[in-house]
């Protein structure tokens, strides 16, 4: 970060793109006392108080600050990998300033009590607005369900990530009770029966060197469960990060029966498959990078809207525990510094969808699924889109420096985040 300065009450952000309802445009944002005044469209916002001050931003992107909404901060239990100060750094270093924090905390966040340690950290420390999980069940196990109504003002969702909740009666009645309190049920989907010690997609390089293979149904099973529950108890239902074709499909179809059935992927399962692995830690996590026909398959659904956000999934990990190769590392990359860069660079600049489409996968999808609306708040994040850049984990804010972009070349990148009254300059 190179520097912050306090907003006056009163400003106009002058010449920038926009995101409009039919396509990208210029446009100036007038904002007092930290709310958006106007947006106007391909026109001059008439300067009625001559102690406006205005910022010039002709040739940049300027859209409300990027969300994601599956991170892991680490904080409490385990910060020799992330805290929520270096988690939300690289938050705001990426463009975003929400995100949902995951559940695999020690104590995991399973009771008011549990929750309030991690909402102490949240306050003392983050750079951005963090947004806590609860889990689903204590401690994850999948046993006994936690107290939702208890936990509903603090958590933005329940999951047990990093965990598929294995007894279909359990996950039942967590739907149930999910549908009653009117609360996201956002699931890791993995049944443990099928994973058989696997810890890469069991495609054709897992085979051809010798590794144990993860197959696409201990994902798309737990969702073919799941969806099923879902339908019965109208339960809202977010199936996190997806990497098979079948659960683009499933997705796709429960969407159409009327299924309340969202979902999220990540930026390497659209840039990668497993024929680009390479035997190093910074290609391991889970859900696994999958072959060339599930990445398709994930393309063809953020195309159509089968798949309504791109989060992350940041799980940073200590150098030790990602320098074992694919065998030995722990599973998880990062991923929040990179992602609008990667995303920008192999889906928009290739054509494959619009600046606007991103926009909407990146900020107002995750914002109106987890009620995360901006409701008027200037909370902004400026792009320059020309700025060519190579991928140096050194440089990142994250403890976290594994990620399979290392190296890699991507167009566009923040240069600013307006937050909370600051202008902040990356």
């Amino acid at each position: 970060m190179k520097g912050s300065e306090i907003l006056p009450r009163h400003y106009i952000l002058s010449g920038c793109s926009w995101a409009f309802e039919d396509g990208i445009h210029n446009a100036d944002i007038e904002v007092t006392d930290g709310k958006i005044k106007e947006i106007r469209r391909n026109g001059t916002i008439e300067m009625t108080d001559t102690n406006t001050h205005v910022f010039f931003m002709e040739g940049k992107l300027v859209t409300y600050g990027l969300c994601d909404v599956h991170v892991h901060l680490r904080q409490p239990g385990y910060e020799a990998k992330e805290t929520i100060k270096t988690g939300s750094a690289a938050a705001l270093n990426g463009g975003f300033t929400a995100v949902c924090a995951m559940p695999n905390l020690n104590p995991t966040p399973d009771s008011v009590e549990h929750i309030g340690s991690e909402l102490h950290h949240i306050k003392e420390d983050a750079a951005v607005d963090v947004f806590p999980y609860a889990s689903i069940t204590i401690d994850r196990k999948g046993r006994q369900l936690v107290d939702m109504e208890a936990l509903k003002q603090y958590a933005v969702a329940f999951s047990d990530d990093g965990s598929g909740v294995q007894d279909e009666e359990m996950m039942k009645n967590a739907m149930q009770e999910a549908a009653r309190l009117d609360v996201i049920i956002a699931a890791h989907c993995e049944v443990n029966d099928l994973l058989k010690g696997g810890y890469i997609h069991d495609g054709e390089y897992c085979k051809t060197n010798g590794h144990k293979g993860i197959c696409s149904e201990s994902e798309w099973g737990q969702i073919a469960r799941d969806l099923r529950l879902a339908k019965e108890t109208g339960c809202r239902y977010h199936v996190c990060h997806i990497s098979t074709k079948e659960s683009v499909e499933l997705i796709r179809q429960a969407k159409k029966r009327g299924v309340k059935v969202t979902c999220e992927t990540g930026p390497h399962y659209l840039v990668f498959c497993d024929e680009d692995l390479q035997d190093e830690g910074r290609f391991k996590m889970n859900p696994p990078i999958r072959s060339r026909e599930d990445r398709d398959a994930l393309i063809e659904g953020i195309k159509d809207g089968t798949i309504d956000c791109i989060a992350t999934d940041h799980a940073p990990h200590t150098a030790d525990e990602k320098s074992r190769g694919l065998r030995g590392s722990a599973m998880g990359v990062v991923g929040l510094e990179t992602a609008f860069g990667v995303c920008h660079t192999y889906l928009v600049k290739t054509g494959i969808i619009s600046l606007q489409r991103l926009i909407e996968l990146m900020t107002l999808n995750p914002r109106r699924i987890f009620n995360l609306e901006v409701d008027g708040d200037a909370n902004f994040t400026v792009f320059d889109l020309n700025h060519e850049w190579t991928v140096d984990p050194r440089q990142f804010a994250s403890m976290g420096k594994a990620t399979p972009f290392e190296g890699m070349k991507l167009t566009g990148k923040p240069e600013t985040v307006i937050f909370k009254g600051k202008k902040i300059d990356l």
